[in-house]
């Protein structure tokens, strides 16, 4: 049957019991060392035999001493294998367990337990079976302080011991002790057993069936307790630009159009934060439900299908750009916020579907057809863009606008054939000739070499893309016309970026248009990329400030789309802030 009270018998069975063995081993140890000599101990296993007033009553001892330790074998054994079979620990391999339980008795798990119990028998030393047996049982005892502790250390407000007497003390000092006695009885059985059980814990946490089971982590609760320490020691007010790195916010309108750019965006974030974010836009006074927590699961396994290290925050408002500003304001904890927002490009291009594209690598089946729609028009207008665009520098974060990333093959093997990361340090809309060195292109530049420090992008060869404004001339003698390149050279070397720097000779002619024929110019900078990205695998370029005006702000996006059509993977980078040092 089964205890009416575990949590109160337990404790007072086990101290009970160990306090009256103590006290018999004790005397016996005091008498026994009263009345015989050292041979006698030493040489015979059975002297008590010979010294006691009932020789019989030994006889009588070892069977009962014997016969007790087996029961206790097999009926407490037999209880742990009727509780791994429950649990599917092992699978179906122990599915009979159950099924041989006969009012509350795990009849089946007796007669396994005491099969296994001969087997140790068959070891032929009673010796060398008590070591064991003494081992094995100090191993579990190990293991149960070794729980009490963690729960204790990561301050679990459902672990409430009933025991008046517990400590974290208590349950160090129970482990260390165990851990000691283990290998005072044989050092040997004692590695081994704790070998084993690392082993089979392994094993187990990657292979059994039940390991998906909601039983709880104290892993867990240990990182929460340690991520929150620390947390807390992580002061904004000591960031200093030698050790930034982007933490990213990335606006996702729907997954399932975004699965390149969200790998993308993992690989640029280099260690840092990586938030995905989703609004929405719901009108709705009152609300049945809440969607953003409906949701979420599917966003989770999202997450886990794409192999990002991201969070995820998802929120609901009456107007998307409502929402993102709630994301960029409370995304984050602590000083881990991030300092660089991402948005893909609007534009009137019909969005494609990764998940399902069989010639994707990104295909899963485990999401179904009504889980992230697609929608075939946008929700935002280009004035509520642009201004999206405005609080982003409004907050002080960098911004980065992506376009094409569906070009993206991250995969694609090009014998042969070179692949550029390329950087064009220079305002297209309104070129300036201190535009290479301004916090924008030094900002281009560390997200590009952060990309070449990726593994997989590692081949690839970083360009920096000059354009040179001033008209060449063989016969000038004015020694500072390549003043910028070198300039920029030099900054490169000072900042320790291994990079090309790559002349376009064709930009002067592409200038004098600027004045004169905007429309024309914007075409020709366009036609300028697309010629020089023939080999580029992602293009960086310079994102002008926005123009936060009703009547300017749909021009200045056409233009932006002008600019960017047709080129490969391309990112429209502005900064705000410092994110390049020398001192390293």
């Amino acid at each position: 049957g089964e205890l009416k009270n575990p949590g109160r018998s337990i404790p007072r069975g086990t101290l009970s019991a160990m306090a009256f063995t103590a006290v018999i081993y004790f005397g016996i140890s005091l008498l026994t060392a009263s009345t015989c000599d050292r041979f006698l101990l030493q040489n015979n296993y059975l002297f008590m035999a010979g010294i006691n007033v009932v020789p019989v009553m030994i006889a009588v001892g070892l069977v009962t001493a014997t016969w007790s330790a087996a029961l206790s074998n097999v009926i407490g054994g037999s209880r742990v294998l009727e509780a791994l079979a429950k649990d599917r620990i092992f699978g179906s391999l122990l599915n009979f367990i159950p099924k041989g339980t006969w009012r509350g008795n795990p009849i089946a798990a007796v007669i396994v337990s005491w099969l296994l119990v001969e087997f140790v028998l068959l070891i032929g030393s009673l010796n060398l079976i008590a070591q064991l047996n003494s081992v094995l049982f100090l191993l579990s005892y190990l293991a149960t302080n070794m729980s009490c502790l963690g729960l204790e250390l990561a301050s679990a407000p459902n672990f409430r011991p009933s025991f008046k007497y517990f400590t974290w003390h208590t349950a160090l000092f129970g482990l260390l002790g165990t851990l000691v006695m283990m290998f005072v009885i044989s050092p040997i059985y004692a590695a081994c057993s704790i070998l084993l059980c690392l082993i089979l814990v392994m094993f187990l946490h990657l292979f059994s069936p039940s390991k998906e089971a909601q039983w709880g982590s104290i892993s867990q609760a240990l990182i929460f307790h340690q991520v929150r320490k620390y947390l807390l020691l992580l002061d904004s007010r000591k960031d200093h630009v030698k050790f930034w790195r982007p933490q990213v916010l990335l606006l996702v309108n729907s997954p399932r159009s975004a699965c390149p750019l969200i790998d993308f965006i993992n690989d640029l974030k280099k260690g840092g934060l990586y938030v995905l974010g989703h609004v929405f836009a719901e009108d709705q006074e009152n609300p049945t439900s809440d969607l953003a927590l409906e949701m979420m699961p599917y966003w989770l396994n999202f997450v886990d299908h794409m192999k990002v290290k991201a969070f995820v925050e998802l929120t609901v408002a009456k107007t998307i750009r409502d929402g993102f500003q709630h994301l960029m304001r409370l995304s984050g904890m602590g000083a881990m916020k991030p300092n660089t927002v991402v948005l893909g490009f609007l534009d009137k291009e019909q969005p494609q579907d990764f998940l399902t594209n069989t010639e994707s690598t990104y295909v899963s089946s485990a999401f179904a057809d009504d889980v992230f729609p697609i929608h075939s028009t946008s929700k935002l207008e280009p004035v509520e863009y642009v201004r999206m665009m405005g609080d982003v520098l409004r907050m002080k974060k960098n911004l980065c606008i992506c376009r094409n990333f569906h070009k993206l093959i991250k995969d694609k093997k090009r014998s042969g054939q070179k692949q550029y990361i390329d950087v064009w340090p220079v305002n297209l809309l309104n070129p300036g000739e201190n535009d290479a060195f301004d916090i924008t292109s030094l900002f281009m530049m560390q997200l590009a070499c952060i990309v070449n420090m990726v593994p997989q992008w590692s081949k690839s060869i970083l360009r920096i893309c000059v354009c040179d404004e001033e008209t060449r001339s063989s016969f000038s003698l004015n020694s500072n016309l390549l003043s910028n390149s070198n300039k920029l050279r030099n900054l490169l070397n000072m900042l320790r970026i291994s990079a090309q720097i790559y002349s376009i000779g064709e930009w002067d002619n592409v200038l004098e248009l600027q004045s004169n024929d905007t429309e024309n110019y914007l075409k020709r900078v366009n036609q300028l990329l697309n010629t020089h990205s023939t080999d580029t695998a992602v293009t960086f370029v310079y994102l002008p400030t926005p123009i936060i005006n009703d009547e300017a702000a749909p021009h200045y996006l056409s233009m932006l789309e002008v600019i960017t059509e047709n080129l490969p993977p391309t990112i429209l980078v502005h900064g705000v802030n410092t994110v390049t040092s020398t001192t390293l």
